[in-house]
């Protein structure tokens, strides 16, 4: 009962905070003009304070990327973005269905967020175009190359349209691996966002891993996606075997 309880004021407060953020970014915005100068900050001071509020501790191993590139990461939960935005000012690539949200879809345009439609093949090619667009405006993309989560102790198949850019255009990658204490804490199914949350973040503390890898070059996709796709199962190896060593 006290751990829902104490979900439940913490999805209160996220949501609280999450609206003021948005309102002083699109504000700004249709007063100024987007400006990544102000909105990637503004973003990330949110992130660090929302991800504190939840009780969450991130474990870092690596060096988080200052420098353009592609920041490929597996996919385990919804709060998976905001995880990675605490340490690296970039552009995430984000379902098209969040746009569609009130007040918060502008928001989360405004502060930095390219949008997909997954299904449709114009809407691909505009994407790849924006991440080519913003990466030679100097900023990082983040992107979750499975596409959806996945509960697997490994990555699910990888989409390759962002590796062929990547080797077309020299970007390069910065493989992420990203674990939770248990499975508990993975979103894989179509319950809602809410449900979820109160179900399973009440703990006092929840210890999260995020390791951040080499950078990775390369002219040839499918030789990126093989060795980005290894780099993070092997380290979801090391990460799930750390945590099965621990104490119950």
């Amino acid at each position: 009962m006290l751990q829902r309880l104490r979900a439940a004021l913490r999805l209160l407060y996220a949501a609280f905070l999450t609206t003021g953020v948005v309102l002083v970014i699109a504000t700004v915005t249709w007063w100024k003009g987007y400006s990544p100068d102000f909105s990637l900050p503004f973003r990330k001071r949110w992130a660090r304070h929302l991800i504190r509020s939840m009780g969450i501790r991130i474990l870092k191993k690596g060096v988080p990327p200052r420098f353009p590139c592609l920041l490929l990461c597996n996919h385990r939960s919804h709060i998976d973005p905001i995880l990675l935005l605490t340490e690296v000012m970039a552009f995430p690539v984000s379902k098209a269905e969040v746009e569609k949200w009130p007040l918060l879809g502008y928001g989360a345009k405004a502060s930095g967020i390219l949008y997909l439609r997954r299904e449709s093949l114009s809407s691909r090619g505009k994407t790849l175009a924006d991440i080519r667009s913003v990466i030679r405006n100097g900023f990082p993309i983040l992107l979750f190359p499975e596409g959806t989560t996945h509960g697997t102790s490994g990555t699910g198949p990888f989409q390759r349209g962002v590796f062929q850019l990547a080797a077309k255009e020299g970007i390069p990658i910065v493989p992420v691996a990203l674990e939770y204490p248990d499975k508990r804490f993975y979103w894989l199914d179509h319950t809602p966002f809410a449900s979820h949350f109160l179900q399973f973040f009440g703990q006092r503390r929840i210890s999260v891993q995020v390791s951040y890898g080499p950078e990775i070059r390369g002219e040839q996709a499918m030789e990126l996606l093989e060795k980005t796709q290894t780099w993070i199962d092997e380290e979801l190896h090391q990460m799930q075997s750390l945590i099965a060593s621990l104490p119950d």
